[in-house]
């Protein structure tokens, strides 16, 4: 039986080691360092080297797993026991000197994700989670918002920047919602967003395009803060569909007819 506390305190330590590299390399990266995976899709020696020192310390502390990781720097198997990871969520942010980007690791048994971590590097915040532990940041209990009116929600999206099939959807919920709530803001890491649900900061977070590495960590992190991640139908095939909407109790109702309704109407 796997002692998710403690297990999640080892890859805490692991996760704050690859942090202190992502921050001394910050500002440092040249032009010509920088690859283009796909439109939009930026990566250095920083994130590949970043994602090396993860899977070698997450791999001491769970020999037995497998990884799903961004960079693909170690084989990709699937098991019942999975690190997932992304080893530097906001790579664009980082590479242009925006303080906004963040390392999420996640853990799933079973399929089931039972602990998250996602750490805001700049910033050195360390959000983490394990199943039935609740949501902690620096030590400290976070729990979702309790603002119960969509007037009052404060809203994070992710903008569509290479997978434009579902972009005139996500318009029109992003329309409804600037006119529904207090705002919306764009910063560039789904990992983090997810990570400032769950400590109140957002209440409403919605994108879809979604990779399981960028989402893993901070459904567990929102979860165990007393929110609600869903899908854009409501269900629990948010990693499948790659899409996520994830909010507090109170508008998660409101939240989700608003997503369903243009999502599912294709308008």
């Amino acid at each position: 039986m796997i002692d998710l506390e403690q297990v999640t305190g080892y890859a805490c330590g692991a996760v704050q080691e690859t942090a202190a590299f992502i921050r001394a390399e910050a500002g440092r990266v040249m032009p010509g360092q920088i690859e283009e995976k796909f439109l939009n899709g930026l990566v250095s020696y920083v994130d590949k080297t970043a994602e090396e020192m993860l899977v070698e310390r997450l791999s001491a502390i769970l020999p037995e797993a497998t990884f799903i990781t961004e960079e693909e720097t170690v084989v990709q198997r699937t098991s019942n026991l999975q690190w997932i990871i992304d080893p530097l969520d906001g790579t664009t942010n980082f590479l242009y000197n925006i303080p906004q980007y963040s390392i999420s690791v996640g853990l799933q048994i079973d399929g089931d994700l039972v602990a998250g971590i996602v750490h805001h590097v700049p910033a050195d915040e360390l959000f983490s989670a394990w199943k039935g532990g609740g949501a902690w940041c620096n030590g400290h209990p976070i729990h979702v918002s309790n603002r119960g009116e969509m007037r009052q929600a404060l809203v994070s999206t992710g903008f569509p920047y290479h997978n434009f099939s579902r972009a005139d959807q996500w318009f029109s919920v992003l329309r409804e919602l600037m006119r529904e709530g207090r705002g919306v803001r764009r910063f560039g890491s789904a990992a983090l967003d997810l990570a400032w649900v769950a400590a109140g900061r957002f209440d409403i977070f919605f994108e879809y395009g979604l990779n399981a590495w960028d989402v893993a960590a901070g459904a567990v992190l929102v979860r165990e803060a007393g929110g609600v991640v869903v899908d854009f139908s409501g269900g629990d095939d948010f990693i499948g569909q790659r899409e996520m909407l994830a909010c507090n109790k109170d508008v998660s109702e409101k939240a989700l007819e608003i997503v369903r309704t243009h999502f599912d109407s294709g308008t």
